[in-house]
């Protein structure tokens, strides 16, 4: 009787472990998915900056709007990092299908990738405390003001040896997709509320660079 039970016992396992294994990649996706929900933060994040990068063009006049969309992207580089640092950790843990795709190419993972990451830490992390400091001048700047340098060449190479793969990575349907657009509007709402609560700290920033460029042209 037991030795009828038991392969009744194992297929319903069986069954359960398949029906949980559907159920996690339906929400996650595997690779496919972070490799997905990656590039549409790298979409959000291409739109985001391009905007940013307009407001240097008359930054005197453009401050609020640049701080603004400073702010707004705070969370979605932070949805970036976490989605490229689950692959990393993945790969890194063994994950058959993260292991199978492989790392970035070596120049990519050893070189741009560890520049990027600091100087987008840096760059954020001094732009939020010249925020929230008032400053307008100073080595906190001149350290912001560096790190974009920096920034901008080690983005602009990541950009130009993945942006090819977007399109098909956007179009490839996978398990999971509305839990990925769920975590990119998440984001963007985040970064949307922290902006707008910044707002007066903006305002007085703005107030500030154009009352000493006021002096300056005098």
């Amino acid at each position: 009787m037991n030795e009828s039970a038991t392969p009744a016992g194992e297929r319903r396992s069986a069954a359960e472990m398949r029906r949980r294994s559907r159920i996690r990649r339906l929400f996650v996706g595997g690779l496919r998915g972070n490799e997905q929900l990656t590039a549409v933060a790298a979409v959000l994040l291409l739109v985001l900056l391009f905007v940013e990068g307009m407001t240097l063009l008359n930054l005197g006049a453009l401050l609020t709007v640049h701080v603004f969309v400073g702010l707004l992207l705070i969370p979605v580089v932070a949805l970036k990092l976490g989605s490229t640092g689950w692959r990393m950790l993945r790969y890194y843990l063994g994950a058959r299908e993260y292991v199978e795709r492989g790392p970035p190419r070596l120049f990519l993972r050893a070189l741009v990738a560890p520049i990027l990451i600091l100087s987008t830490t840096v760059l954020f992390g001094t732009g939020t405390a010249i925020l929230a400091l008032g400053q307008t001048e100073g080595a906190l700047v001149a350290l912001h003001k560096a790190s974009f340098i920096l920034w901008f060449g080690a983005a602009g190479v990541h950009v130009l040896a993945n942006a090819w793969r977007l399109p098909a990575l956007l179009r490839h349907v996978t398990p999971g997709r509305g839990l990925r657009v769920a975590l990119a509007t998440g984001a963007v709402v985040s970064g949307l509320v922290l902006a707008t609560i910044a707002l007066p700290a903006v305002d007085r920033l703005q107030d500030a660079v154009s009352a000493h460029v006021g002096v300056d042209s005098e």
